[in-house]
């Protein structure tokens, strides 16, 4: 597949996505990349242990959090993709984004991928960028808004209504004139629901490949995580690498981790037993 001249192979090895949060709240890692230059040291960093995309958000979409201003994204995330850009690394660079402005000026200034938890629903003018723009697009469930979505979700089979909806919202997407080609689906894990619900996902990751698109699965250092294991944030490490290589194994072709290095080696065992 190929996004504004970035090109990526499916099929072989698993995609690492490294995540580069330039936010103050994100749940796992808010404030640590707010300057300029530890984001893309960290960028960087994260491209030499084997990242093969780097995911840059200026909004936090954790379980609770407040929406913000497109001119306060933008303030966090345009500089960094303008350095990005300027060091020709040799990844594609998505923008975490549920705005359409800040998705075009983040394209301009050199991404490749919008990365839209909305599934391009939130903007009713993304989906025209997205087109216009030739850009890579991932599309992702997420029942509710990021600020409510985790109060008592309710599903009659969530599996099936996951698929049904991104099957709905893949339709809609080359409707509004998007490269089929381009199209990303991420069933959402956390995003609006509960520990179980989370897993029958995972259980029954393999139904999705009848959608006929690359699959990202984003379980890194998650609540339901913790939850299983009662630890805090900073110590959902092994657990986040149980999910990735049952992901790999189920059908996954790209998982966004904050552990970059980990979860390379465990991809790269889990690639040569199931791939």
């Amino acid at each position: 597949m190929n996004y504004r001249g970035k090109s990526l192979a499916f099929g072989g090895s698993t995609h690492i996505m490294g995540v580069l949060n330039v936010t103050p709240d994100s749940f796992s890692d808010g404030g640590a990349y707010l300057d300029v230059n530890c984001a893309i040291t960290h960028a960087k960093t994260m491209v030499a242990e084997g990242a093969t995309i780097i995911d840059i958000g200026g909004e936090s979409s954790r379980p609770g959090s407040e929406p913000v201003t497109a001119e306060i994204e933008l303030n966090r995330v345009l500089p960094v993709i303008h350095a990005l850009a300027s060091e020709q690394l040799d990844v594609p660079l998505s923008i975490d984004t549920t705005k359409a402005v800040v998705a075009e000026q983040a394209l301009e200034a050199g991404a490749h991928i919008i990365n839209d938890i909305t599934a391009l629903r939130g903007d009713a003018a993304m989906a025209h960028v997205a087109a216009e723009m030739e850009a890579g697009v991932i599309l992702m469930h997420m029942k509710g808004i990021p600020r409510t979505m985790q109060r008592a979700p309710q599903y009659e089979n969530v599996v099936e209504e996951v698929y049904e909806a991104l099957e709905n919202w893949i339709n809609d997407a080359a409707q509004n004139g998007i490269d089929p080609d381009r199209v990303i689906i991420d069933p959402g894990i956390g995003f609006g629901k509960t520990i179980e619900q989370n897993l029958q996902i995972l259980k029954h990751l393999d139904v999705f490949r009848q959608l006929n698109k690359p699959i990202l699965i984003g379980t890194s250092r998650k609540s339901f995580i913790g939850n299983l294991l009662e630890l805090p944030v900073t110590e959902r490490g092994e657990g986040t690498l149980a999910t990735v290589c049952w992901a790999i194994a189920h059908g996954a072709d790209i998982v966004r981790v904050h552990d970059v290095e980990a979860t390379v080696r465990a991809a790269r065992i889990t690639d040569a037993l199931y791939r």
